[in-house]
Order: structure tokens, then sequence, then C-alpha cells
């Protein structure tokens, strides 16, 4: 009977108690971080922080385990002679195993009359969860990334299935950093979208200035194929937090995994009590996707993909007005510096490697060139020959397969082009036929060097395991960056070189790109900074505090809640009014 008395207490009071902290936890972070902050304010704030720390909050929430069965392949399951997404019946998706051309099933197309109804029920969904707090918030991620670490194995083993690509490729790019945005949104999410403070002016200073983050409503992201799993979760985890609904429109190509990834997601909602229906997934045909992306139920996209099909999204998405984040691949620039010390070109060539071949060479932010100065050219050819000539294809291999065959031709095409103009193809460069499974889309790991930026192959992004080797004309700063912001691409980058090289800042700083990094590669959204790019490398940013913003009303305010608190705190009735009418003096001072 006690039990039963405590539980039911703790059921009233528990949200008056965390509401009360979310205030203070507000009230800390605003006025400590305030230019304005005084000495009294700033002991308010550590009173207040006292209380929540000591009085008031509960240890978070912890990560409450629930179970959703993965998908598993028949064991007789046949092998198409000819894979494709498109099947016999001329409407259905079909699905299949790109390394092997297993065939998996097929799933039916969305229509405009499912694609209404998955909007509105995320629609209902949302406006519940747009009331939820950030506590509540970090509960349901908390618990999601308690399942990945969990069922990490399962996910990868789903990811390589359905892409082509090896375990080890799936560890890195679909559970590391799926992982990673969710420890950032759980640590830093709330900072992101907390109201801010903004200066006034004397006329006005008894007013307090401030913007807030308010969701959006219903949200689309439009995802491509090469990480199902985090190309599909990681708009959804940025929905969850601030406090939208969300419809993913996978790829036709990966369509097999979706439900079973989608599922992992409802699972995390519904295993702490909230609608599961936040979160849709459909998948269509490339024409019914514009009924998708001009539907006035949809408040925000964010689109992933190639520049001639984001024309089409940007127009369909312009009759309704609604905003479009667009990432267009790019073609990346690696820039080797002759200062870089002897002891770190091993590690560079690793990371080279890593960079152009990890999925299959498939990867928005994979290394498309490799641009050196000309005293470490051909130290680095003599380095990369060898290694690449020893690549190994297959799932448990080195190089996994490709998505489809479709871009096979291009690309032997812009190989054999490259070469007419003096390029040296030094290994592959051709489709292969693997002795297992020649129903798979293999394309041999391939090194051109001498390439100059009048090739096509120099210009066009390859999204295959094609390494590209450039000599810049000399060895500034000036020739190196003339190379590299040549193509109109401008999305990821990378320099290695000496840290007292001048040379590294002025590259850093001249170079055509939304993202860079030093002596590493990608490492700015492993530590989720902001992604994105420029020119035909798209516009606007996803991840990070930006993207996290992104998906928000960003509202103007001008407070008056200082006189109401006020008036709460001398004749509110009751210790809870009195003291929330503290918390509006000391949060609007």
């Amino acid at each position: 009977m006690a039990t039963e008395t405590v539980e039911k207490v703790l059921e009233q009071v528990g949200p008056v108690v965390e509401n009360i902290a979310e205030e203070l936890r507000a009230v800390y972070l605003n006025i400590t971080e305030s230019p304005e902050a005084t000495t009294w304010t700033l002991l308010c704030a550590a009173v207040g922080a006292a209380v929540l720390l000591y009085v008031l909050v509960l240890p978070e929430d912890k990560a409450i385990p629930y179970t959703i069965p993965a998908p598993k392949v028949l064991e007789d399951a046949k092998i198409l002679d000819k894979p494709s997404i498109k099947a016999p019946d001329g409407t259905s998706i079909q699905c299949y195993a790109p390394a092997t051309g297993q065939y998996l099933g097929v799933v039916n197309p969305a229509t405009p009359d499912s694609i209404d109804r998955v909007i509105e029920l995320a629609r209902a969904a949302q406006v519940k969860w747009a009331k939820t707090s950030f506590r509540q918030r970090r509960a349901v991620l908390r618990t999601l990334l308690q399942f990945v670490l969990d069922n990490q194995e399962d996910i990868c083993r789903v990811a390589c299935i359905d892409s082509g690509k090896t375990m080890v490729d799936a560890q890195l790019g679909e559970v590391l950093v799926t992982t990673e945005k969710l420890r950032w949104t759980l640590k830093h999410g709330e900072k992101a979208l907390r109201p801010e403070r903004r200066p006034t002016n004397i006329l006005m200073a008894y007013k307090r200035n401030e913007v807030v983050y308010e969701p959006l409503g219903v949200i689309a992201a439009l995802v491509s194929w090469n990480y199902p799993f985090h190309n599909l979760i990681g708009p959804m985890i940025s929905a969850i937090f601030s406090g939208n609904g969300i419809v993913v429109k996978v790829s036709e190509q990966t369509a097999w995994s979706s439900p079973y990834f989608t599922n992992i997601v409802r699972g995390a909602l519904a295993a702490h009590g909230h609608d599961p229906a936040l979160v849709q997934t459909v998948v269509c045909w490339p024409e019914t996707a514009d009924y998708l992306t001009s539907h006035p139920g949809i408040a925000h996209i964010t689109f992933i993909g190639s520049r001639p099909v984001c024309h089409k999204v940007a127009a369909s998405a312009s009759k309704a007005l609604i905003p479009v984040v667009a990432e267009l691949g790019g073609k990346d620039a690696s820039i080797i510096l002759d200062s870089v010390p002897r002891s770190d070109i091993p590690r560079i060539v690793e990371t080279l490697l890593r960079g152009s071949f990890q999925a299959s060479g498939q990867n928005c932010i994979g290394i498309e060139r490799i641009i050196a100065t000309p005293a470490i050219y051909d130290k680095l050819v003599s380095l990369l020959e060898p290694r690449v000539r020893a690549l190994r294809m297959g799932q448990d291999a080195d190089v996994g397969a490709m998505i489809s065959d479709a871009p096979f031709d291009r690309l032997e095409s812009l190989i054999a082009d490259a070469v007419r103009r003096g390029a040296r193809l030094l290994a592959g460069g051709k489709r292969y036929v693997h002795p297992n499974h020649p129903k798979g889309h293999y394309f041999t790991p391939t090194l051109l060097v001498d390439v100059t930026p009048d090739m096509a192959i120099a210009n066009e992004e390859c999204f295959a395991p094609v390494m590209v080797l450039m000599r810049a004309p000399s060895g500034s700063a000036e020739d190196v960056l003339a190379v590299a912001n040549a193509p109109d691409f401008g999305l990821g980058s990378s320099v290695f070189g000496a840290e007292s090289d001048p040379r590294v800042a002025k590259i850093v700083k001249g170079i055509k790109a939304g993202m860079i990094s030093v002596n590493d590669f990608a490492a700015t959204y492993a530590v989720q900074l902001p992604f994105g790019g420029v020119a035909g490398s798209g516009y606007g940013r996803f991840a990070g505090e930006e993207g996290l913003r992104g998906l928000c009303n960003v509202k103007a305010e001008r407070s008056w809640r200082f006189a109401r608190g006020v008036v709460e705190f001398g004749y509110g009735i009751g210790l809870l009014r009195k003291v929330g009418g503290i918390l509006g003096i000391v949060k609007n001072s």
C-alpha cells in the first residue's frame, strides 16, 4: 500500500517538478552565459543550479530495453539473372542484394493517398510531441542509442545486405557516425535550442529580447542509398529532438532495410509511451516523389542526392514555398603538401585509401581527387600503386560492391577518355565479375595518375572506387588552390602539411568548400560540425547546432514576464506559484 501511494504521488508531482527543473536549467544556462550577468544574477543562477541538481532533479532517465527483430534472407532465395529494382510486374519495387544479386522481396511503392495518410499520422503525433520537455526527448534518444550499441552487428549486417558494403564500412559509416550524432544531441542539443538572450538598447532597456526555437511541424527528408541506416536515422534524430514529426523518403535501392531501421526509432518512442507514428517512411518512384515535395503538410525538406534531381525537388517545393536544404555530393580534393613529416606519410597513405575506397567510393565526402605538390607527387604514386593493386573485392574482403551497375559505362568512358588525354592507368579501370557472385555489382579499385584539370574525370563526381591523382603546377598555395577550386563543386576537402607551413592556413582560407579537415579526412562530420557545401554541392546545413536550428521556427520575442513574475511572487497562492514567480523574476531580469 505504501509503495502504491508513493507511486501515485510521484505520478502527480513528477511533471510539476520536471517543469520547474527545466525552468531552472534554462535560467542557469542563460544567465551564466550572458555578458550582462551581475554578481547577484550569477548568485541566483548558482542557487538555482544547486536546487536543480540536489533537490528537484532525479537522475536522467535510464535507457529502456526493447527488441526489434531484424529481417532475414531466405537461404534458398534465388539469384536474379538481371538484378534490377524494377519488378517483373512493372509497378513494384524489387529488392535484391547488390553484392550477390540475391532476391530479397518486393515493396509496393507509395501513392499520393498513402503519402497523405503518413503525413497526417505524423502530424497528429507531433502535436503531442511538441509539448515534450528536452529531458523527455533525451530519454528517447538515450534508449535509441543503447539499442544501436546492443544491436550494432545486426544493423551492420542488414545495411551490408541492402547496400553491398563491407562490415567494416558499415561499422564506420553507419554505426559510428550514428552513435556520435546521438551522443552529441544528448549532450549539446538543448544548448542549441534553448531560448537565447539578444542585446537591447537604452530605449527598450526595461524589456528582454529573446529568440526562441519552436518546432516547425512535420518535416521531410529525401535521402540517398549509400548509407541506408545512418542517412535514414540521422534526420529522425534531429526531428525528434527539435520537436518535429518526420517523413523520410528512402531510396528505392534500399527499400528492403528501411522498415527495420524505422522500427528501431519507433521502438524507442514506444518504450517511453510516445506515439511511434511520429516518424514515417515512404518509398516511391520518382514521379510520385513530387507529390511529397510539394505537399502543404510538409514544413521543411532535407535533400541528399544528385544535382539534376535537386532541381526537380526545389522546383516542386517552391509550389508550397517549402524551404530546402540540399546536399548534392562533390569532387572533394585532398591536398598533400611536401612539408608533411616523412614519418607521417604512411598514415596519410592509409587515410587516402580509406577516403577513396570506403563504401566502394560511394561516399558524399569521399576523396575524389588527390592533389599533391611536385616534390612529393612521385613518392605518393609509388606508395599508392601497390596498395591499390592489392585491394581485394567482396563483402568479406577490402572493397564491397556498388549499389548498381548503371554507372559502369560512364565510369569506363571517363577513365578511357583520361588515358587518351595523357593520364596513366596503374590499376583497375573496369567492371569486375566476381568469381563467387557473378551477378553482383563490382568495379575494380582504380588508380589513375597524371590527371589534369581539363579532363572530364577531374570535374565530374565518380562516386565509385576510383582514386585520381593530380600534380599541382608548383608548390605554391595559389597554384594548388587553382586546381582544387576548378570543378563546380564545393562540399568537403582536406589538406595535409606541417603545422608550421604557412600554406596550410592559406589553403584552409582559400578552398571553395563547406568543410575542410586539416591533417585528417572527414573529421568535421565525426564531431557534428555543420554539414553542407557551396556552389554545385548544394546549400544549407544539417548536423550540429545549425542543423537543429534549421528545423525550427526562429521566433523573436520581447518579454513581459518580469512583471508577471513580480505578481506571481507577491500574490500567487501556494508555494509552487511563488517559486514560479521567483523564476520569472530571475530569468527575465
